[in-house]
Parts: C-alpha cells; sequence; structure tokens
C-alpha cells in the first residue's frame, strides 16, 4: 500500500473501498475512498484517519514514510465513523497518550463514541497549530453535515483539508481531479452533494460567503476532501460548481418515478414521460424496480418537476414508493413542481397519499393527482397528456 505525494511533505495515506455499495443508504455503485493525510514538520501530523476494518491499510501507507510512532499528533476534521471508526487502533500503533485534536463537539462526539478508550482528546483553539515550519488553522463548519465538522488550512502551502465538504464517493486508482474526466467529475459531486449536502445548503451557501469574502479560497492551491479525488489542477472548480448547486435553480427537466404491481401505473408512467417530451421537457423515466431512491434524488436534485407513481395495495402507497417519499423529504429539496398519479382497482388511494405527501414536502402541486381504474385504455390518457402540458407550463415558468 504505497503512499502518493500532494506536494513535498504532505502524503494522502487513505485507503480505498471498492467494494461498498450502500453508504447510509446512499447508493455508491463506484465505491468510495476514506481519505487520511501526513503532514511531515518537527511535529508529525496525521490529518484524520479511516473506516473501522482499513487500519492496517492506513497504517502501511504510513510505515512506508515515517514510523506511525513518529507521528506527534492526530487532527480529526469530522468524527463520523467513516473517519474515526479506526481511530482507536491507529493511535495504538501511534501512542495511546497522544494527542486527538477537534473542535468542540468533535471531542465530545469521539468520546461518546469510543468512552472506555482513554484517548486524549483536546479542542482546537482559536489560534493556530504550529507545526514547526507549518501551522494548521482551523474553521468550524458546523452542520456541514455533522454538528462537529470542521476545516484544517495550512496557509504556508496553501492546502485546505475540508473534510467531507468538496468529497466524491469514488474509489479509483486515480488520486488526482486532473486524473479523471471532468464529466465524471461534475456527476460524482453532484450525486455527492445531491444526496449527502441537500439538507444543508443554507448552512453551505453562508460558508462559501465566508470563505471567499475572507480570501480563503483565494490562498487555497489544493483542496483535500476526505473522500474521493484531490483537487489540486482548478480546485475553484468544484467551489464554483457548489456555489451553483446551493441555489438549488431547475433546470427544464422532470423525473416521472414509480413502482408498478400489474403494468398499469408503468403504462402511465410511460406516457407521462412521453407527453412530457413531446412538450419538450427533458424527462427521466425512473422504474423503483430498477433505479435506486438515490439515484432518482441525484436525476431529481436539478429538476423542475417530480412526478410520483403509485398502485394501491392495502389502502395505501405501494412501500418502495413510500421508501423513496421518505428519503426525499429528508433531503428537503426546494423549488419543486410535483404530481402524483397510479392506476387502482377497487381502491385508489396510492395516488391520493402520495399527493399528499409531496404537498407536505413543500412541492407546488398544479393538478390533482391523476388516477385510473383498472387498465388505461387510450381514452384514459387524456389526463395524462393534459397533466404533460400543465406540467410543462409550469416548468417553463421557472425552470433556466
Amino acid at each position: 500500500m504505497e503512499p502518493i505525494k500532494i506536494v513535498d511533505n504532505v502524503y494522502w495515506v487513505g485507503a480505498v473501498d471498492y467494494d461498498i455499495r450502500d453508504f447510509h443508504g446512499y447508493l455508491t455503485p463506484k465505491g468510495s475512498t476514506y481519505n487520511a493525510y501526513l503532514i511531515l514538520d518537527k511535529e508529525i501530523t496525521l490529518i484524520d484517519t479511516v473506516k473501522h476494518g482499513f487500519e492496517d491499510e492506513l497504517l502501511s501507507r504510513i510505515s512506508k514514510i515515517v514510523d506511525p510512532s513518529k507521528i506527534t499528533q492526530v487532527i480529526s476534521n469530522h468524527a463520523e465513523m467513516d473517519h474515526t471508526g479506526s481511530l482507536p487502533g491507529t493511535m495504538r500503533a501511534i501512542g495511546a497518550d497522544k494527542p486527538i485534536y477537534a473542535s468542540a463537539l468533535g471531542v465530545k462526539n469521539i468520546h461518546g463514541q469510543f468512552p472506555s478508550e482513554g484517548l486524549n482528546l483536546k479542542q482546537v483553539g482559536k489560534e493556530a497549530l504550529k507545526l514547526g515550519t507549518y501551522s494548521l488553522q482551523f474553521l468550524e463548519t458546523r452542520m456541514i453535515h455533522w454538528p462537529d465538522s470542521m476545516f484544517s488550512f495550512l496557509p504556508e502551502l496553501g492546502l485546505l483539508f475540508s473534510q467531507d465538504g468538496f468529497g466524491l464517493h469514488y474509489a479509483s486508482t486515480e488520486r488526482f481531479d486532473d486524473e479523471l474526466p471532468p464529466s465524471t467529475l461534475e456527476y460524482q459531486g453532484l450525486n455527492y452533494f445531491a444526496n449527502i449536502l441537500t439538507p444543508y445548503t443554507s448552512q453551505i451557501a453562508k460558508l462559501l460567503e465566508t470563505i471567499t469574502s475572507s480570501g480563503l479560497i483565494g490562498d487555497t492551491k489544493i483542496i483535500c476532501p476526505d473522500h474521493g479525488v484531490v483537487w489540486r489542477s482548478n480546485p475553484s472548480k468544484i467551489v464554483e460548481l457548489y456555489t451553483k448547486w446551493v441555489q438549488q435553480k431547475p433546470k427544464k427537466k422532470a423525473v416521472v418515478s414509480f413502482d408498478s404491481m400489474w403494468h398499469t401505473t408503468e403504462y402511465m408512467a410511460r406516457e407521462l414521460t412521453d407527453a412530457l417530451g413531446h412538450e419538450g421537457i427533458d424527462t427521466h423515466y425512473l422504474n423503483l424496480k430498477h433505479n435506486h431512491r438515490s439515484q432518482v434524488a441525484t436525476e431529481s436534485f436539478e429538476a423542475a418537476a417530480i412526478l410520483i407513481g403509485s398502485p394501491t395495495i392495502n389502502n395505501q402507497m405501494f412501500p418502495s414508493v413510500a421508501n423513496l417519499l421518505c428519503y426525499l423529504k429528508g433531503l428537503k429539496m426546494k423549488n419543486k413542481i410535483g404530481a402524483a398519479f397510479g392506476s387502482h382497482g377497487w381502491s385508489g388511494e396510492g395516488a391520493k397519499l402520495v399527493q399528499a405527501e409531496l404537498g407536505s414536502m413543500g412541492y407546488s402541486l398544479p393538478s390533482p393527482e391523476i388516477r385510473i381504474q383498472w387498465v388505461p385504455q387510450e381514452k384514459d390518457l387524456t389526463p395524462i397528456k393534459e397533466l404533460a402540458k400543465l406540467i410543462a407550463a409550469e416548468i417553463n415558468k421557472v425552470a433556466e
């Protein structure tokens, strides 16, 4: 396990998880990385650790540079277990009495996670932490995306260690942004932002204003997040994307997502997709039998309209649709137009319940839900076509 040099005296020593496919409910088809960084100075400093089970990979990379016992201190930018799960084991190799610096809430959270480990936890101060030639400055980034989160900045080299900010869930042999296609980086960045950071867009917008007005971004030459690539060739690119994404401006795009028992709600979804396409709307058809809820979230993030279809089972919406709506509700996406549809047999509560849930999520609802009993016939499709025209008109009012 080889380390990778970021710049002179700073190395990537993290771990690559090629196999993870579910990251607390978010599909990660490309796996992920748990990034950690080693700074060589008078005070040798480790920035973050890795998920439990990857300690050997971390320590192997460190050992290629320096004996782990020579590390003086550890910085924990974020206490979530994918970055602290290996902390106790790592500290046993480094020296259990050595200090671990974190934010005030980071100290509290790490102690709560490992109460019997006797870790030497210290709260970072407002003053820079001197390493020798270099120093580290700290900026709390509460609720981006945990209360304990913080950034660490190495001003002498212009390195920003941004914890989960500006990250990607993407496992590969490439460590730097200039080693991957820009389209891949933008899509994976949006996928990550949509599924993890969307609920915190107002906090992120304020942080972006702070770090821009303070000159921190201008002084940053390289961004080193805790997941995915290191942004060395053009770190301003990912900052620009975040600045765009926090605005949640809708595009001329719609998502049609649904599940179906006997293909009748599916038939409605196909007709609705086709009709929206004829209205000039970029429409994405996502059958929940074949698409994960987080894929729907990614496609929905920049969409102006989200149309959800459900049959009725036991007087309720279909379970997979309820799962999707629960997930989307937690993401708190803004500026969305919603609509519900579904076929049914002797009762028809499914589409009604979907419509009500979309309303509770703050979506604009320009039409009542569309319900068709039994198998849709050609004559039954008029409401679908009318809904498509109405949704398209609403999209054209608000979309870029």
